[in-house]
């Protein structure tokens, strides 16, 4: 085997145009952290069919309250859901629909492969 290298320069000027800025990416990073947790794609999963308060969300993913608000947390950290308060209630939901589209193109990339 060779270890010359080929020229890729052309290749190289080319994706170099194209290359996203370190904070930007460190940005994307932490967003598929946020996604790297089982309790938290619950959340996500639930919150894509409905708008839910804490408790409905606890009893949906049979998970403690403390525990889905501390994960509440995380999300709406890394703009994931989004809360709304109505009265002494807050209700999350996904903050958009490119959260669904993520979350629908993981889950299809597992299920069919």
């Amino acid at each position: 085997m060779s270890n010359e290298c080929c020229d890729h320069s052309n290749e190289v000027k080319k994706v170099k145009k194209t290359l996203i800025n370190e904070e930007t990416l460190y940005d994307v990073a932490e967003l598929f952290k946020a996604y790297a947790d089982t309790t938290r794609i619950k959340i996500i999963s639930v919150l894509k069919e409905e708008e839910l308060c804490v408790g409905a969300i606890s009893e949906l993913i049979n998970v403690s309250q403390s525990a889905v608000s501390h994960q509440l947390r995380v999300l709406k950290n890394s703009k994931i859901v989004k809360p709304r308060r109505e009265g002494k209630q807050m209700y999350y939901s996904l903050d958009d629909e490119h959260i669904k589209k993520i979350y629908d193109m993981g889950l299809e990339h597992i299920v069919k492969g």
